[in-house]
């Protein structure tokens, strides 16, 4: 069976890519590598020995979308990564992440639904609860207003899937809503790479352990938790990779029980920033250079989830600790420095 994996040499795109190959799908990937590069695709192959198709199309262009699905009309799922990801960058660039996150969505799409059977897997986010009323945090919790326009297109691309779900007999979805991955490849063939200034804590964390940064600010140690900091559900990548590769056989297996479905993607426990930076001190035998700094705008106070849908219905569940996930992720940071 033939998989299409967009945005498949970024960080959890990889990751999945490489589980696919290892349950025996071919998998091809589109990607721009405006956020990536291809020397990933060696990465890949060295732990899996297959080196999956690859296309470097922008998704942007719907003649070029048209034009890979007629050259590649055996393909029979998709599991959509590629968007733009950045919170503070969807705030100064609406247009930019409307377009990118949305546009692309709707040529993807248009092409299943002119087949008469296609499996969609989307990269949805725990960003589309805001600040829930209640933790953990279920699937029925109500969707808030977004905090940003990168929010509002994971949300938008939410209802835009299951609104063509329901006119569409031959497209079944799952949305996967994910909290905080972080981590590489136990084989440290791939890893989480930002260009420029990590967004997410982890990788700004083994980047200052390792000295590329010089101090890391921890945002707030006033917020209504056990230590004062903020409170999240860190989900190590390749769990998170295997849950895709489970959700897709769902799908293929007929399994469903709607034609649109979402799941919750978390180890259930949330862990503070100063819980997260001891587990870095732990496992890599470091201090690390940290200060506590203002509060930044937009951040909420506490996420993590139930995963008790994922666990019973999805038959998935995270399997690597805090502690070993971190491991992953310095052990990887120490080898693309060295």
């Amino acid at each position: 069976m033939k998989i299409l994996v967009t945005g498949g040499l970024g960080f959890i795109g990889s990751h999945t890519v490489v589980e696919l190959q290892n349950e025996g799908f071919d998998v091809v990937i589109i990607d721009d590598c405006s956020n990536s590069t291809e020397n990933v695709l060696d990465g890949i192959v060295a732990i899996t020995g297959k080196r999956p198709l690859f296309e470097k199309l922008d998704l942007k262009e719907k003649s070029k979308v048209e034009d890979f699905f007629k050259r590649h009309s055996d393909v029979v799922g998709v599991i959509h990564f590629a968007a733009s990801k950045a919170v503070g960058e969807s705030v100064e660039k609406p247009l930019l992440y409307y377009e990118n996150n949305i546009g692309t969505l709707v040529y993807l799409l248009k092409e299943l639904s002119q087949k008469n059977n296609a499996s969609f897997i989307f990269s949805s986010s725990c960003t589309v609860y805001g600040q829930a009323d209640q933790m953990p945090i279920t699937e029925d919790a109500p969707v808030k207003p977004a905090e940003s326009p990168y929010g509002n297109t994971k949300q938008m691309g939410e209802e835009i899937i299951a609104d063509t779900c329901k006119v569409t007999p031959g497209l079944n979805a799952i949305a996967l809503r994910y909290f905080n991955p972080m981590g590489a490849h136990p084989s440290t063939e791939i890893g989480e790479l930002p260009i420029g200034v990590p967004q997410n804590l982890v990788p700004f964390i083994t980047q200052t352990g390792a000295g590329l940064r010089e101090q890391l600010s921890v945002f707030g140690d006033d917020y209504p938790t056990e230590d004062g900091t903020c409170v999240r559900d860190y989900i190590y990548v390749v769990d998170l990779a295997k849950a895709h590769v489970i959700a897709l056989k769902r799908l293929l297996e007929n399994k469903n029980s709607d034609n649109y479905e979402v799941f919750n993607v978390g180890t259930g426990k949330g862990s503070s920033v100063l819980e997260v930076i001891q587990s870095f001190e732990k496992v890599s035998g470091k201090k690390l250079n940290y200060k506590i700094v203002d509060r930044r705008p937009g951040d909420i106070t506490t996420a993590y989830a139930d995963t008790t849908k994922a666990n019973e219905v999805l038959g998935w569940k995270s399997a690597y600790s805090l502690d070993e996930a971190m491991k992953s992720a310095w052990d990887w940071e120490q080898k693309i420095r060295s």
